[in-house]
C-alpha cells in the first residue's frame, strides 16, 4: 500500500461519486410504507463496483454489491416496513428502506436498496461464483442469481514500462466476458492534466497507443471496464438486471 499523494488527480473513480447519488426529487413528497409485495412490479437492478485504487487500499464504496429497486414513479415515494432482511449468498446485506429525506432542504425520494462490502482479496483466492441475493419479509421473497456475480476482476497486461508511440493490449477477467465499455488514462506524477487514449475492445481485451507526445516520467495507468451481467434467476419482481464495473490503478514508466 502506497501512502504517498503523488498522483492527486486520479485517484477516485466517477463511480465511488455515483454511488452515493441519491434518486429521484420534488417539492412535496410524503412517504408512502409498504410491505415488499407491493415492489414485486419494480425492476431489481445489480451493481457491482470493484475498484483497485494505487494510493489508497480500499476506499469506501470501492469494493461494494449494490441491488436497488426502482422507484414507483410520479409523485409516489415509498418506504419499506421495517422487518424485511437482505442476504449476499448467505451473509447479511445492509438494507436501506427507502422513503422521503428532507435534509438537504428539499424532498428527496431515496429507493429502497442494499449493499455488500466484499473483500476483493478473499474473493481474488476463490474461483468465480454465482451472486444469489435474497430479500425478504412476512409477505413477499425477492430472489437475484447474477452469473459469476461473486469474482474478482481485473486486467492483465505490461506492469511496468510503456513506450511511447507503442500499442499495448490487457485482458479483461475472466476471460469468458465481454466488455461492454473501456476506458484508458495517463496520469504524470506530480501532474493534473490527464492523457486519454483510444481504446478498441474485442471481447474482453482492450488495445491503446501510447502518445508520441507525452513526457518521459512515471505516470498512473487506470484502466477501467464494464460488463452486462447475465441474470440466472429472477423471481419476485417484474425484471432484473445487473453490471459489472471494474478500475484499477498501476504506476507505470513510459519511455
Amino acid at each position: 500500500m502506497h501512502s504517498s499523494s503523488r498522483f492527486p488527480g486520479g485517484a477516485v473513480s466517477g463511480v465511488l461519486v455515483a454511488l452515493g447519488l441519491l434518486a429521484g426529487c420534488g417539492d412535496s413528497l410524503t412517504t408512502e410504507s409498504v410491505d415488499l409485495v407491493a415492489l414485486a412490479d419494480r425492476t431489481l437492478t445489480y451493481s457491482h463496483a470493484d475498484v483497485d485504487l494505487f494510493e489508497v487500499e480500499q476506499a469506501p464504496g470501492s469494493h461494494r454489491v449494490t441491488v436497488t429497486f426502482s422507484q414507483a414513479g410520479g409523485d409516489r415515494c415509498t418506504r419499506l416496513n421495517d422487518g424485511a432482511t437482505a442476504t449476499f449468498n448467505g451473509e447479511a446485506m445492509l438494507l436501506e428502506q427507502g422513503g422521503v429525506d428532507a435534509t438537504a432542504g428539499r424532498d428527496v425520494c431515496l429507493p429502497t436498496r442494499a449493499f455488500y462490502e466484499f473483500d476483493p482479496d478473499a474473493w481474488a483466492a476463490l474461483g468465480p461464483t454465482d451472486a444469489r441475493v435474497v430479500i425478504q419479509d412476512a409477505s413477499h421473497t425477492v430472489v437475484l442469481t447474477m452469473k459469476e456475480g461473486q469474482a474478482k476482476r481485473s486486467f492483465t497486461g505490461p506492469t511496468m514500462r510503456l513506450l511511447r508511440g507503442q500499442t499495448y493490449s490487457f485482458q479483461w477477467n475472466p476471460t469468458t466476458e465481454s466488455l461492454n465499455a473501456a476506458a484508458a488514462t495517463l496520469l504524470p506524477e506530480g501532474g493534473t492534466v490527464t492523457a486519454g487514449m483510444a481504446v478498441t475492445r474485442e471481447g474482453g481485451k482492450i488495445t491503446f497507443t501510447v502518445p508520441g507526445q507525452l513526457g518521459a516520467a512515471t505516470h498512473l495507468l487506470t484502466l477501467s471496464g464494464t460488463v452486462q451481467g447475465e441474470v440466472v434467476e429472477c423471481q419476485g419482481v417484474a425484471a432484473c438486471r445487473g453490471t459489472y464495473f471494474h478500475s484499477q490503478e498501476q504506476v507505470v514508466s513510459v519511455q
